[in-house]
């Protein structure tokens, strides 16, 4: 009997036919090919449009640089920001795998409609020659629609992707929770191959075939992610949604100030929680009790009153377990936060990193290199260093940290953050030799100025580094410390600091914009870039990643890890448990 429970995973996942999730049969490698080729076609989709998209805007709707920029980082932010509604349906009422289905389909819709704004004639802008365009007020609104319909369908696909292919190893079985720390370093491998064709093949396709086909092509690759995720169905393990997390939270929330006058008993035993193995909420394992933030565990307090009345009220009694959700995701917020400023760092790469390449020159030989192109080093330094990170850093690094991952999640985010202000200071270094070069030859009305593009690959490979540490060791980290069935809803929460960073980003720009413009100045951010001073602005975001790594360092001090208890390690509970 013990080996045939043995087959089963302990996480509490099921097959496609809804029965416990069979080890030899589903779930870890043999079912993520088929969500890695999901995520690196949806990634080639995201990539091929967003990369250069700052440039459409100024060259075929006819923006001005700072308004190209800021619609750039609000539409950014909010293909961050949507991935809270598509993690609450997940975690809710869909699960990850219709979630993901679904916005999916919502996602082909809108590059099919970006594809036929900018081919179709009448809805595409009218151009008069090469990159000096015109779009009517319809045009841009249809634009716009499509794009935000992009954004709604990454929104479902965003928080559910990592944390789905995760879920096809058993947290319970210590094998295949090594897989899962290997999984996240390839799951960001498969994004960046994605990135890569989009930041080289598309975006050239973009700027010398045209911007029909610079669309077309990345639709078409979201339309063979749809088929590819589909194609795994039958290997895939299925977490069952638990319900409604907010919904909790709310409830220890309200159950907590109704009993704030109530005294904590001294022993956590006496602390409500169901007498089974399994936790009350669906699809989760049972936390164990921790001492932080304990007026919340006046929720758990089980009174005279609850006991009188026959049957549990959720709004005025909760489990220890639905207590600790509260308090992981409370002890999330400020590790979450600090993630934003190199968020804010990250989204240079589309932002200003490519107006700054419009002034450089980007011939190599007689062909012309896309400026958004540039990008490609990003992905290629992550390329790098995936595997060397997986395979060589990680058994360099345990000898003597004794760490069995090398450096724990926290630690590794923090090294990303140091990485990250290098990045800015070295973007700042190659305009401060831009702008001499512009000086000495009075280069202020050209439109490039004879400095190789190729200057700006060190800061490109730098913020490739700096993800490798900090976006793959967020992922896991908030995926390992998320309660079971808010893995979504925390996926999603990390994946908003790329959205505040992007808002963030474009905030800054137009506070920057507003001071420095002042007395008919050109500013930090010109339009003609030559009478400009963006080193300021990036040596502006290296200091501000400077505070935040030291905010960082304060908050990851304090951090205590989570607890889940697995089946096999669960002892009943004498007393404070359920009466039944």
């Amino acid at each position: 009997m013990a080996e045939e429970e043995d087959i089963y995973t302990k996480d509490g996942t099921v097959d496609y036919r809804n029965k416990p999730a069979n080890k030899k049969k589903t779930g870890t490698w043999k079912a993520c090919p088929y969500i890695l080729g999901n995520e690196c076609c949806e990634r080639l989709a995201y990539y091929g449009m967003s990369t250069n998209l700052v440039l459409y805007f100024k060259n075929q709707l006819n923006q001005q640089t700072t308004t190209a920029s800021t619609n750039q980082s609000n539409w950014s932010g909010t293909c961050y920001v949507m991935p809270l509604l598509g993690a609450f349906l997940a975690d809710s009422y869909l699960g990850r795998y219709w979630t993901i289905a679904i916005f999916s389909i919502i996602y082909v819709c809108g590059m099919t409609l970006l594809t036929v704004s900018a081919s179709v004639q009448g809805l595409r802008p009218t151009c008069y020659e090469k990159d000096k365009c015109h779009a009517t007020e319809g045009q841009t609104a249809v634009f716009f629609v499509a794009l935000y319909l992009v954004a709604l369908g990454t929104g479902g696909i965003k928080p559910c992707v990592s944390s789905y292919g995760a879920d096809q190893f058993d947290d319970a079985d210590p094998i295949e929770r090594n897989y899962k720390n290997s999984f996240f370093n390839w799951f960001y491998f498969s994004v960046n191959v994605g990135a890569l064709v989009a930041s080289s093949l598309i975006v050239w396709i973009q700027q010398d075939i045209g911007w029909g086909w610079g669309f077309g092509v990345p639709a078409v690759a979201m339309a063979i992610a749809v088929v590819s995720f589909f194609s795994g169905s039958r290997l895939y393990r299925y977490q069952k949604p638990g319900g409604s997390p907010l919904t909790r939270i709310c409830q220890v929330v309200v159950a907590s100030f109704r009993k704030y006058r109530v005294t904590l008993p001294a022993e956590k035993s006496l602390l409500y929680e169901t007498a089974e193995a399994e936790s009350a909420i669906k699809g989760s394992r049972k936390l164990s009790h921790t001492n932080e933030l304990r007026f919340f565990d006046k929720a758990a307090v089980k009174t005279e009153s609850d006991k009188n009345r026959g049957s549990i009220n959720n709004w005025r009694l909760c489990t220890v377990t639905q207590v600790e959700e509260l308090k992981s995701v409370i002890k999330l917020l400020p590790i979450w936060a600090t993630g934003i400023i190199f968020s804010t760092v990250y989204n240079q790469m589309s932002n200003m990193f490519v107006i700054q390449a419009t002034y450089m020159d980007t011939h190599l030989g007689k062909f012309k290199i896309p400026e958004a192109s540039l990008s490609v080093f990003d992905t290629i330094a992550v390329i790098l260093w995936v595997p060397v990170y997986d395979r060589l850093l990680i058994p360099f690094v345990r000898k003597f940290t004794g760490h069995k991952n090398g450096l724990t999640q926290l630690q590794r985010m923090g090294t990303g953050l140091v990485v990250s202000v290098f990045a800015m200071v070295f973007a700042a270094i190659v305009e401060v030799v831009r702008l001499g070069i512009v000086r000495r030859h009075n280069y202020y009305n050209a439109t490039s100025v004879p400095m190789s593009v190729f200057w700006q690959i060190p800061q490109y490979m730098i913020i490739g580094c700096a993800e490798v540490f900090t976006f793959i060791g967020q992922l896991e980290f908030f995926y390992d410390q998320a309660p079971d069935s808010m893995r979504s809803l925390c996926a999603a929460l990390s994946l908003t600091t790329a959205a505040l960073g992007s808002y963030v980003s474009s905030l800054l720009v137009t506070i920057v914009t507003d001071i420095t413009r002042r007395n008919g100045k050109p500013g930090w951010i010109a339009n003609n870039q030559n009478r400009g001073k963006l080193h300021y602005f990036f040596l502006l975001l290296a200091v501000l990643s400077v505070l935040n790594f030291f905010v960082f360092l304060v908050v990851a001090k304090r951090y205590k890890y989570k607890k889940a208890i697995n089946k096999d390690d669960f002892v009943p509970m004498v007393t404070g448990g359920d009466d039944k």
